[in-house]
């Protein structure tokens, strides 16, 4: 099992090139389910779940192939064979949930494994299943697996139909899903409560640019039209690039301090991050694609509650507390999404941190320094919180059960090592 070794106590210098977002990649390439036509995507990352997802697209018959640039993926979802995604392909993928709703829209059945992924609290998948049951599908959950089908469906079209949706909370890969299920029914669909995350409008400008009617995208209100088929874009969909990445550099550059031009990044995504590490003492400024972030001394301590996008957002919780944990005053921190997001809590303190929890909210006290230590990653972004503490931690720090951080960041220790960062990839 890899292991990152980390030498902490340097600054960091240069820049950096930031890379598609996990969070549109997946979804995008689950869409290209509902046409069959081949769907080129550009600025897909290279990450353990986007393997994942092409393995599975793979099992069904999909042609799923990375071009030689590397970043460049096609699709052609002409010949599905089998509407089924197994549990031995999803265990580690939450994501793949994604699948139903695009399956059951284009061929009226699908047989999915309950998600894996992980285990950072509950996220249930009744949202989903309540949406589409009232677009018509029939739904049993037996075995561990969902299993959907929708009645009447014709060659080439589910029988799925058109519906007012309104879920019981926001839910990222609940709406993704029902919009995708809604390009192809009958009828009109508005999801109301929608979440409202940059990878929801760029799955939605990639459905748009495949010939589907949406307006609204972006909001907690979407309309969809349903249109008869789809078919691939005139040119191949661009992945926005990943906010979550970009803001686990910010808080790098925050804690350890130095300079870090972060390119291909977009700053009107993370308002609510940038604003907090201003607070902190961070100079950031941005452009059209690029964030440049400055950071001399210690950082201060900042308060800050996670909540549903365009708020703080929880897959920034971690990193941000770990910008905490060397800052000079103290700061109280409030998880509100899931109810088991400080399992990295216990690892930080193996660093010398001060943390306090009790129950979803965690008081953080800066020390002037941390110690290095052997510490377990635990999830995806618990595991990049402990890499920004190895930054600054003295002495030689191993990073354990990497295997969540590849899930998540584009080749991370290569792009820590090109902006002076000591450190290095343990094979095991």
């Amino acid at each position: 099992m890899d292991k990152l070794l980390i030498r902490g106590g340097r600054r960091l210098q240069g820049t950096v090139q930031i890379s598609g977002a996990k969070n549109a990649a997946l979804p995008d390439l689950f869409a290209c389910l509902l046409t069959a036509q081949a769907v080129t995507l550009d600025n897909v990352p290279q990450l353990q779940d986007v393997s994942t997802a092409l393995r599975l697209l793979r099992h069904m018959g999909v042609k799923a192939e990375r071009q030689a640039d590397g970043d460049t993926v096609q699709i052609d979802a002409s010949a599905v064979g089998a509407a089924e995604a197994p549990y031995e392909l999803v265990k580690t993928m939450r994501a793949a949930i994604l699948v139903l709703g695009p399956l059951l829209a284009r061929f009226g059945r699908a047989r999915v494994s309950l998600p894996g992924g992980c285990a950072i609290g509950s996220r249930p998948v009744d949202q989903h299943i309540r949406g589409l049951q009232a677009m018509g599908a029939q739904i049993v959950v037996e075995h561990g697996y969902i299993l959907a089908q929708a009645p009447g469906a014709e060659a080439g079209r589910g029988g799925l139909r058109g519906a007012r949706i309104t879920t019981d909370m926001v839910t990222v890969t609940g709406t993704e899903n029902l919009l995708m299920a809604a390009t192809l029914a009958n009828g009109e669909t508005v999801l109301e409560n929608a979440a409202q995350e940059p990878e929801i409008a760029d799955l939605a400008e990639l459905l748009i640019s495949m010939g589907a009617q949406i307006e609204g995208h972006g909001g907690s209100r979407i309309r969809i039209q349903g249109v008869p088929r789809l078919h691939a874009p005139a040119l191949p969909h661009r992945i926005i690039p990943d906010r979550i990445e970009t803001g686990t550099f910010l808080c790098a550059v925050a804690a350890a301090g130095g300079e870090v031009l972060l390119q291909g990044a977009r700053a009107e995504h993370l308002d609510a991050v940038i604003d907090k590490l201003r607070e902190a003492g961070a100079e950031i400024e941005s452009g059209d694609d690029w964030i440049r972030v400055r950071a001399h001394g210690r950082p201060r301590a900042v308060g800050f509650r996670t909540s549903e996008y365009p708020a703080f957002p929880t897959d920034m919780q971690a990193q941000l507390m770990a910008v905490n944990c060397v800052a000079e005053g103290a700061a109280r921190i409030s998880e509100t999404i899931f109810e088991n997001r400080f399992m990295h809590v216990n690892e930080l303190l193996r660093l010398g941190a001060r943390i306090e929890v009790d129950g979803r909210s965690a008081l953080v006290s800066g020390v002037p320094a941390l110690s290095a230590a052997t510490v377990m990653a635990t999830d995806l972004r618990a595991s990049a919180s402990l890499v920004i503490a190895g930054l600054v931690a003295r002495g030689d720090t191993v990073v354990d059960r990497i295997y969540h951080l590849d899930r998540g960041y584009d080749r991370m220790e290569q792009k820590l090592r090109g902006i002076g960062a000591d450190i290095e990839r343990i094979r095991g």
